[in-house]
Parts: structure tokens; sequence; C-alpha cells
């Protein structure tokens, strides 16, 4: 079985291909879509088998605060901070230094991380006790549950320093154009819970371990996965520690203001979720499940453009060649537009069917899924603008200047929380306010990322943007007119009828809207070939 992942991952990074260096940034992007599109899918997949083999009660409750925490210091530190701090700085290396001096620079990196990450690992160990004590002061006065919470942290809190080595091993495959490999690598993890959730719970006492013990062998599974084709690389050394490398230095310098940045992010959920406790019982849901939606059209597109533009876009900013900077990052954003604009449109329009389709099932009532297809409704309004920021941070991050976006997230994290004032305590928009506010705070922090951009003259737009967003807007009308009629006046049924049947409805409106709308582009003049962008590895 790994030997027919590797065999597939290899032909879809295009080892065997061109012997010329050469590679298509679309066919990438394609390919690295569908592989964080599995790895999506099987979350939601992962998320059913897990509700269905362990309910809601003490025993989930203790292990969703258990990996909460480690959760959340994979997505500041692993995922967003060291990865916009490292890989400019790496191709800088690749660019002006020696082969050997490179190897050093990662060597020394992976010394400096695995010492930082055993010493955090050891202390949340430890301090396990306290640590849930903090996070969950409601379990001390249950004994069960505190104790059962604290065990369930100590084998899950070493998921940190495996998660965060396998991120750092697949920064170096990004920066090395190996897409596919990392973007395939969190699949795992998903599957690591089904397999436990389904064979294995009943060898564990109790039965929530297995969970636990998921988690930790996920995190072994990522890491070791990559390990092969960093080895390819010349990568793969016996990490070394040296407190006093420039580079390394350097890389711990910029996280500070990168971990910031990520943390805003996170801060943002926790106030909005505040916001939503105080609220009619049930927003707090309401608003996971849209999130929920929301994030896989941002996750799939918007983080995929992200993760291949950075490698090539530090390429360009070390050589400071600012014309093919430019031609690159707006090829980018007419990508997000083209992909970014239907997927926002048919979230609005099919917001109903899509909750329908995956939650309206026992305890989720039809109650239920009006309230969340109003918050998906609001979250539409903003997906541009959540997936424009991940295309348009990299490009700050290339020039190592990740202050800029962080003062902006700021900006924005304070302009959100206004926002939910204005819509939640004054306008009384409930939840829907609190849903507006973060799709609102998006497009603010992408116009502002986008200004300053052309204000330090880094992005100089290409001609044909006012014809190629007319062109758009006729074929979102096309397509946001026909799904509109189709649900208005077709005998479509989604409150009575079964998973299977509501699930083909879908599939076929889903269907229908990328017909009309590609068709639509296809008749005003757009072909795939003029989407192409080739550069050298």
């Amino acid at each position: 079985m790994p030997f027919l992942i590797e065999i597939c991952l290899l032909k879809a990074e295009g080892i065997s291909a061109s012997k010329d260096g050469l590679m298509n940034l679309l066919n990438v992007l394609a390919k690295v879509s569908s592989l964080t599109m599995v790895s999506r899918i099987l979350g939601f997949v992962r998320d059913a088998i897990i509700a269905r083999a362990f309910g809601a009660g003490m025993a989930t409750d203790a292990f969703f605060v258990a990996f909460k925490l480690p959760n959340l210091l994979r997505r500041i530190f692993a995922e967003g901070a060291f990865s916009q701090a490292f890989v400019p700085i790496l191709k800088e290396y690749t660019e002006t230094k020696s082969p050997e001096a490179t190897q050093d620079f990662v060597q020394y990196m992976a010394g400096m991380l695995t010492f930082l990450l055993t010493i955090v690992t050891i202390i949340g160990i430890l301090a396990a006790p306290w640590i849930i004590y903090v996070s969950a002061p409601g379990f001390v006065n249950q004994a069960d549950k505190f104790a059962l919470s604290v065990d369930l942290l100590r084998i899950v809190f070493p998921y940190i320093l495996l998660i965060s080595l396998s991120s750092f091993v697949g920064s170096i495959l990004n920066a090395y154009h190996h897409f596919s490999i990392p973007a395939f690598t969190p699949t795992f993890l998903n599957i690591s819970f089904i397999v436990f959730s389904l064979f294995l719970v009943p060898y564990f006492d109790p039965p929530v371990l297995a969970l636990a013990w998921a988690v930790f062998i996920g995190g072994l599974l990522q890491l070791f996965f990559q390990l092969p084709w960093l080895k390819k690389l010349g990568f793969l050394c016996v990490p070394k520690l040296n407190f006093k490398h420039p580079a390394v230095n350097r890389v711990l310098k910029q996280m500070a203001p990168a971990i910031l940045g990520v943390s805003i992010a996170q801060i943002s959920l926790v106030i909005n979720t505040i916001f939503a406790s105080f609220l009619q019982s049930g927003s707090v849901s309401w608003m996971y499940y849209a999130d929920r939606l929301m994030e896989l059209p941002a996750g799939v597109l918007g983080a995929a453009l992200g993760t291949i533009l950075l490698p090539t876009l530090s390429k360009y900013a070390t050589k400071r060649d600012l014309v093919e900077f430019s031609a690159l990052l707006d090829w980018g954003l007419r990508l997000t537009m083209l992909l970014a604009l239907p997927a926002a449109v048919g979230l609005a329009v099919l917001s109903f069917p899509l909750v329908a389709t995956l939650f309206m099932y026992r305890e989720f009532t039809f109650n239920d899924a009006l309230m969340t297809q109003q918050a998906l409704m609001a979250y539409a309004m903003g997906l541009i603008g959540l997936i424009l920021v991940k295309v348009l941070a990299p490009a700050f991050y290339a020039f190592q200047d990740i202050k800029t976006p962080v003062k902006v997230g700021i900006f924005t994290l304070v302009c959100t929380q206004l926002l939910n004032i204005a819509f939640v305590v004054f306008g009384s928009m409930q939840h829907v306010g609190l849903a507006l506010a973060i799709g609102l705070g998006s497009c603010l922090n992408a116009s502002l990322l986008f200004w300053l951009l052309r204000k330090e003259k880094l992005y100089q737009p290409q001609k044909g943007w006012l014809a190629f967003l007319l062109k758009l807007a006729l074929a979102l009308l096309v397509m946001g007119g026909t799904l509109w009629a189709a649900l208005l006046y077709m005998p479509l049924e989604w409150q009575h009828a079964a998973g299977w049947y509501r699930a083909a409805q879908l599939l076929g409106l889903v269907a229908m809207g990328a017909v009309l709308y590609f068709a639509t582009l296809f008749v005003l003049g757009f072909r795939p070939r003029d989407f192409r962008r080739i550069e050298r590895k």
C-alpha cells in the first residue's frame, strides 16, 4: 500500500515527466487541491464516525478539551508561523548559497526545532493537571472527568512535536516544489482516527483512550511518511544544535511576529465563541457547521495557492525581480477570482441543500438547518476575502516581511469586533451577525494587503482586468440565476428525503452549476491554456 501511494505521488509531482526542470503551476494547483480535498472529505468522515462511536458525553468532552491545546499549538507553530518564517530564508539559501551551506542550515534548523519542541512537550506532559485546570476549570469538580482529561492530554501532547517536525519536512519539500506530498500527509491523521474508532476501541479502557492514541500514531505516520522524499533531496541527516547559527536565529526572530499573526485568527475565533455563548442555545453549533462548509473551498483553493506561490515568490524576491514577481502574483489573483467567486455564489445559493444533505439528520432539526443556512450565507459573502488573504500575504512573506500582515491582521481583528458589537449587540442579528462580521473582516484584510502591495510598488496589475471581471460577472449571473430558479421551480425534496436521494440532488445541482459557469466562460473566450503558468523548479 505505501509503495502504491509513493508511485502515485511521484507521478503527481511529475518527477518522471520532464527533465528540463519546468512545471505548470496550474497542473500543480489541481493536484494539490485534489489531495487537499481528499483530506477534507476524510475529515468529514472522521467526525461522523467519532460521533457515531462515542456520541456526546463526559469522555468525548474530556478528549476534545485534551486535544484542543496541542491542536491550537499546531495551528500557531507548525502550520502558520514556522512555514512563513522558514521558507523565504530557505529559498534565499538555495538561490545564493552552496548546497553544502543549505544542507547545514537545514540540519541546524532541525536541531533547534527538535530541542525547543522537546522542552515544550516535556513541560506539557508534566504540567497536564494545571493545563486542564486552566483550560477547563469546570472539570475540577468532576474528579473522574478531570483525571481522564489529564491522562488524555499526556498521550496527545507529543503530537505538537511530531506535527511540527512534519511541517518542517513539508516546508522543505514545498520549497523544492514537491507540493503533493505535504498536501497528502494530513490524511494520515484522519485515517488513524477512522481505524482506531472502527477497529481498536474494544482494546482500550476507557474506550476514549483510542482517540488519544490515534492522535499520537497519526502524528508519527505524518512525519515518517515524508522522510523518503526528504532523503531524495539529500536533507535526511542527524539534526545538529547550534545556538549561534545566523540563519536559524533569523528564522526564530521572524517567527515571533508570525506567531502573533497566526494567533490573531485563533483569538478572533475565541472571541466569536464567547459572543455566541451569550446568544440563543445552538448558536455555537450553527456557526461551527457553517464554518466547516466554508473551510472546504478556503482550504482546497486558498491554502493550496498560498503554498504553491510562496516558494516561487520568494525566489523572485531574493533576485529582486519585481516584473516576474508581479506577474506571478497577478496569475494567482486571477485564478483566485476565477475559482473562488463561483464557490462563494454556490455556497450562498445552495446553502440549504448543502446543510440539509450533510447535517440534517436525527437530532439536527429543520430549524437547525435554517439557522446554519443563514450563517453560511453570511460567511459566503466573505469567502473571496478569506482566500485572497492566503494569496496576498505570501507576497509579503516572500520579502521576509511578516510584520505588515500582522499589523493588518490586528487592525482587522479590532474592526471585526466592532462589527460584532454593531451587528449583534445593537443590530440584533444574532449568530448571523457574527458570521457576517467575520466575512467583512476578511474582505477588509484582503483589501488592505492589496492596497499596501500597490503602495509599495510590489505588484502591478497586468492588462485586461476590467474585461476579465465583467466576463466573470456574466458567468456568475448565469450560474447563480439558473441554480436559484432550479431550487424555486424544480420538484426537489430536502427535508423528508433519504440521505442518498439528497446527495444525488445536490450533486446534480453542483454539476449543473459548474457546467453552466465554465461553458459561459468558454463562450466568452476563456481557455485553460490562458491560465497556464510555467516556472522552473
